[in-house]
């Protein structure tokens, strides 16, 4: 029933009751009793579909609430999805992050490490190329302290140093010379043979150097000092024919004379 018509009749209902006696001349009572028998059908047909569009509100609104549920639940598990997934995220980038940083610290080590051997090569080879001066006097340095120690007389000391010079500058120019001390040391020690040996390398080795004829006059020495007198003059004499011009020549010349 429309909502109208319901509230016309509701009033009209009111009206009656409250003029009670006063139109009680105005309606039979069968008249009367057919009008309220009519208003009760129309107010509970009227309740009844109040009743029913609120069945049906209800039902609606239990659906709506039932979905709203339902999606609030699949939101709230989508929700929880994400932040699981956002967990998951962050730990990858954590460990990414460590990575990172590893790796940069192994590039930096890295770095300073050849950085580091790049420098040294670079000053390795400076110093090899800008130093060939400095070589040249730690090479004569080292050789006038070994000739120092046959100077005062500390022979041993001085093949020692000697040896050690011909080990570190094999190709130095004063190989030659620091032979020809290691023998006179040998000789000043009374060792005559290792001497004639050492003299004898001399010669066969650098026999154009200004050593040779010296060394042979310390062999010829050294012959004479073991007692083979034969020796030290044919010694002197190969000394003459092969270095006539020398110092050593103008000795030995002196000492056969004397023989």
């Amino acid at each position: 029933m429309p909502k109208r018509r319901l509230q016309r009749l509701l009033a009209v209902l009111l009206l009656a009751l409250a003029a009670g006696g006063a139109q009680a001349g105005l309606f039979d009572d069968e008249e009367a009793r057919k009008q309220i028998a009519d208003m009760k059908a129309d107010a509970a047909a009227g309740q009844k579909a109040i009743d029913e569009r609120m069945g049906r509100l209800d039902e609606r609104m239990g659906r709506l609430d039932s979905a709203l549920k339902d999606r609030a639940v699949d939101l709230a598990q989508l929700i929880d999805g994400l932040r699981q997934d956002v967990m998951k995220l962050r730990g990858q980038i954590e460990v990414l992050r460590n990575q990172v940083e590893t790796m940069e610290r192994r590039q930096k080590d890295l770095y300073v490490d050849l950085d580091t051997r790049l420098r040294r090569l670079d000053q390795a080879f400076q110093e090899k190329v800008a130093s060939p001066e400095r070589e040249a006097q730690k090479e004569k340095e080292a050789y006038e302290a070994a000739l120092n120690q046959f100077k005062i007389g500390n022979y041993q000391a001085s093949v020692a140093a000697l040896q050690t010079f011909v080990v570190n500058y094999p190709n130095s120019q004063l190989v030659p010379a620091a032979q020809y001390w290691i023998g006179n040391a040998h000789y000043a020690t009374r060792d005559y043979q290792v001497a004639i040996a050492t003299q004898q390398k001399v010669v066969a080795s650098w026999p154009d150097n200004p050593k040779a004829p010296d060394a042979m006059l310390n062999i010829a020495s050294a012959q004479a000092e073991l007692g083979d007198q034969k020796s030290a003059r044919e010694t002197l004499r190969v000394l003459m024919q092969k270095y006539p011009t020398s110092p050593a020549a103008q000795e030995a010349k002196q000492r056969l004379q004397k023989r």
